[in-house]
């Protein structure tokens, strides 16, 4: 969404992010929508991944939080129509990629604002980009008093490609055993590069037991070694073009994958060459 709303000449900038468009133009927000709509996507995903107390300030949050999450849930709402579910994004609060800054004190009050935004606009719950099976289950307890389904989605570490493990360090056993324990009815791996996801969703898929497994990577060039959330905009891989991103997402597919789609830098032209393979099979 984020790189779509830029595209699109949407307010797009750091701290805000993907946020500034839906606190200073929702229109953009809707259209963006429309588009991966357009494009094929069968879920599409509320756009309140920034609307948390690390990109907005804690005073931010607490005066226009509530309000900013339920745009975001009628917005997505309103774009899919009958034509896409949508998932309603269950963010990190405290930082992308740093599990270590998770604060298990505040988020359960936070995780239930958000959730309780989002529930009337949604088919279903997407903990995403969780860091630590720490997060991810506070995240399923916050949404679980709603009544609906639930994906989660944990973010891979990118520096150990061939030893997939989330970014605590923590292993993929241990992620799915507490999808499992909490009630997810899918687990995910998303905002990782795509070669994390080609090794990752084959250990899932042989401990699933039952669980829907997918992926949705990011087309991120590698994270410079001064990175920290919230500091930079990241640039984008040359080779993962629509045709370069569809040949990692069929090894998912081979593997077992249910679910497939794109995170930060995967644009609409990228869904629709996934529909155009996925409605040639």
């Amino acid at each position: 969404m984020g790189k779509t709303l830029e595209a699109n000449g949407a307010p797009f900038r750091q701290p805000e992010w993907s946020a500034a468009a839906l606190i200073e133009d929702p229109s953009q927000v809707g259209e963006a929508h429309r588009q991966f709509v357009d494009a094929g996507a069968d879920v599409i995903t509320t756009n309140n991944y920034a609307v948390v107390p690390f990109h907005l300030g804690e005073e931010r949050f607490d005066s226009d939080g509530v309000a900013l999450t339920a745009l975001s849930g009628s917005l997505a709402r309103q774009a899919a129509g009958e034509a896409a579910q949508v998932a309603g994004s269950i963010p990190p609060l405290y930082g992308s990629y740093e599990p270590e800054k998770f604060n298990p004190t505040t988020a359960p009050e936070h995780l239930g604002r958000i959730a309780a935004a989002l529930a009337p606009h949604i088919d279903f719950f997407l903990c995403e980009t969780q860091s630590s099976t720490e997060e991810a289950a506070a995240s399923m307890q916050a949404v679980a008093p709603f009544g609906l389904p639930t994906w989660v989605s944990y973010t891979l570490d990118d520096e150990k490609p061939d030893a997939p493990m989330l970014r605590s360090g923590e292993s993929i056993g241990a992620a799915l055993e507490v999808a499992v324990h909490n009630g997810a009815q899918a687990v995910l791996f998303n905002c990782s590069q795509p070669e994390v996801l080609t090794n990752a969703i084959p250990v899932a898929v042989e401990l699933a037991g039952g669980l829907d497994i997918g992926g949705y990577a990011n087309s991120f060039e590698p994270k410079p070694e001064e990175y920290s959330a919230n500091s930079v905009i990241l640039g984008h891989r040359a080779d993962l073009d629509p045709v370069g991103y569809l040949t990692f997402v069929q090894s998912w597919l081979d593997a077992g994958a249910t679910i497939i789609g794109g995170c930060c830098g995967i644009m609409p032209v990228h869904i629709a060459e996934l529909r155009r393979y996925l409605d040639g099979l």
